[in-house]
């Protein structure tokens, strides 16, 4: 009788100490967060690259707690739907153009002023201005928060037939990002700007129903896009930030800790993405005359007189514009 009490016991406590394993696993997988992200650019882009490192840095900070993964329609549904789900915390994370962002704080549109950045360690330098970081401020007032930016290459232009000054872009078909300064651009160098997907622009450049693609070196690489176009005119002309925004009603929901966890584990993976922006501008350079794509560097004298009427026009309408485009030069 003893000895089968003493067994009864023993079975008692092996499962009370089974049941604290299960419970402590339970716990540890509701704890355990996957937060989902969206962003426009293709796989491999500079943006991905920079959530990635986001992803590493924060799983690592948080021993696992927090995981950061793709979502799987974002791309299908495009930033404004994008943006919804931001507000209502049915996406956590997202990288979006500064364009998509300018409905809510128009001074990010002096990101996209013409010849305003010599290059993207210029864009990387300005992102520490204090206009840039009251952008990023202003975002809380609509259920979002800026954590950070996140660049793409500078602007420049690849054609299926050579181009070589303003002159030829008379009555050209060029795709063109869906944001009004840069159909003003287009429009102001006579040409005629046309909204695409990007997905969409391969076979419309294949079928002749494009002439020419606004784009960054890293897109023109990561899509292949100078095997229809094999032109590319070093213009130089914008810089493309994207930013960094987390869901307001998320970050609310951390503790502080957390979201000091958060900010650091971006902080790092944005100045990494400068630096490998900036590498990256070189080596797309490389591999697209490596492809035989032929390069020209214009005459930039006529780009930057319509710059400078672009940047005249929306400063004038902008102030704000104005005041951060001259406090970044």
């Amino acid at each position: 009788m003893t000895l089968s009490v003493r067994l009864a016991g023993g079975h008692r406590r092996l499962l009370a100490s089974l049941m604290v394993g299960l419970v402590g696993f339970a716990s540890s997988a509701v704890e355990a967060a996957s937060l989902k992200i969206g962003m426009v650019s293709p796989p491999g882009h500079i943006w991905n690259q920079v959530s990635d490192r986001f992803n590493d840095n924060l799983e690592k900070a948080s021993n696992g707690q927090y995981h950061i993964r793709m979502s799987s329609l974002a791309k299908l549904q495009g930033e404004p739907e994008m943006i919804a789900q931001l507000q209502t915390n049915n996406m956590q994370l997202a990288i979006l153009t500064v364009g998509s962002l300018a409905g809510f704080e128009p001074a990010f549109t002096g990101w996209y002023m013409p010849y305003r950045f010599a290059d993207v360690t210029a864009v990387a330098k300005a992102t520490r201005n204090e206009d840039a970081r009251n952008m990023l401020t202003s975002l809380n007032e609509h259920q979002m928060v800026g954590l950070g930016y996140a660049l793409s290459g500078m602007r420049q232009v690849i054609s299926v037939k050579p181009v070589q000054s303003v002159a030829d872009f008379k009555d050209m078909k060029v795709r063109a990002f869906p944001a009004p300064v840069f159909q003003d651009w287009w429009k102001n160098l006579q040409a005629t700007p046309v909204q695409l997907a990007i997905s969409d622009v391969a076979p419309a450049l294949a079928a002749g129903q494009l002439d020419a693609v606004d784009v960054d070196l890293d897109m023109a690489v990561g899509l292949q896009l100078y095997k229809q176009a094999p032109n590319l005119l070093f213009t130089n002309h914008m810089a493309f930030p994207g930013v960094m925004v987390a869901s307001r009603k998320w970050w609310d929901g951390l503790s502080d800790a957390d979201r000091k966890m958060v900010t650091k584990a971006f902080q790092e993976a944005e100045s990494w993405g400068f630096q490998k922006q900036a590498e990256a501008e070189v080596a797309n350079l490389a591999h697209l005359k490596a492809e035989g794509v032929n390069v020209v560097q214009p005459d930039l004298q006529g780009f930057q007189q319509v710059g400078d009427n672009i940047v005249k026009q929306y400063s004038t309408a902008t102030p704000a514009i104005g005041h951060f485009i001259t406090n970044v030069q």
